[in-house]
């Protein structure tokens, strides 16, 4: 979801004439808006499941990286081990 400059910096005072607009872009074109002061920088609006899509990636990946460090320091156990240890058959 790469920003696209001509679409997604909007002038803060742009949101406060037409928040809907704004709102309803970051929605429609699934990217982050930023919102922008006096050429900086200063907030991003992006939809609800676009936010909760991008922090459930966040934590899988997050999961992954722990799973490969535990991995290469010798923290693992067999299937079996498993299941034993979380009372499954």
């Amino acid at each position: 979801m790469p920003i696209k400059f001509s679409e997604d910096v909007v002038p803060l005072t742009d949101l406060k004439v037409n928040p809907g607009r704004v709102v309803r872009h970051a929605a429609e074109a699934h990217r982050p808006v930023l919102l922008t002061s006096r050429g900086r920088g200063i907030a991003v609006v992006q939809s609800v499941s676009d936010y909760e899509m991008a922090e459930e990636e966040r934590a899988f990946m997050r999961a992954v990286v722990t799973g490969l460090a535990d991995l290469e320091s010798g923290r693992e156990m067999s299937l079996a081990e498993a299941k034993a240890r979380l009372g499954l058959k």
